[in-house]
């Protein structure tokens, strides 16, 4: 599967913005779909994840501020951020791993989002 991620940009603190990630080629059914984004000088980490049905899981320290969907009509999953700061500003990357496997093994190229005081 390839995935496309898109909608980031420089936004001001307070602002919303959502990010989208096409897949194309497999079964968009066949996969989980999570968000990941790396901070600079910092490690990627996990932000949450979505499955097919709409069943969402998000990192504890994810704040309420972020709310993943996904339209599998579209073959599209969704990331919406709302209230952001400074602090969230990272690459943000979408990725697919398959139903029974743990491990995201797809990857997006990632979308940049710099969150202005």
């Amino acid at each position: 599967v390839q995935l496309q991620a898109s909608g980031g940009g420089l936004v001001q603190a307070g602002d919303s913005l959502r990010l989208s990630c096409v897949a194309s080629g497999r079964s968009f059914s066949s996969y989980v779909m999570g968000w990941f984004r790396q901070a600079p000088g910092k490690e990627r980490e996990f932000v949450g994840r979505v499955t097919y049905s709409g069943n969402t899981r998000y990192k504890e320290s994810v704040p309420g501020r972020f709310t993943i969907s996904r339209d599998n009509a579209k073959n599209t999953v969704y990331l919406q951020m709302s209230s952001l700061k400074p602090e969230d500003t990272a690459v943000y990357y979408c990725a697919a791993r398959e139903v029974s496997s743990r491990e995201y093994s797809y990857w997006g190229q990632g979308t940049q989002v710099t969150v202005s005081s």
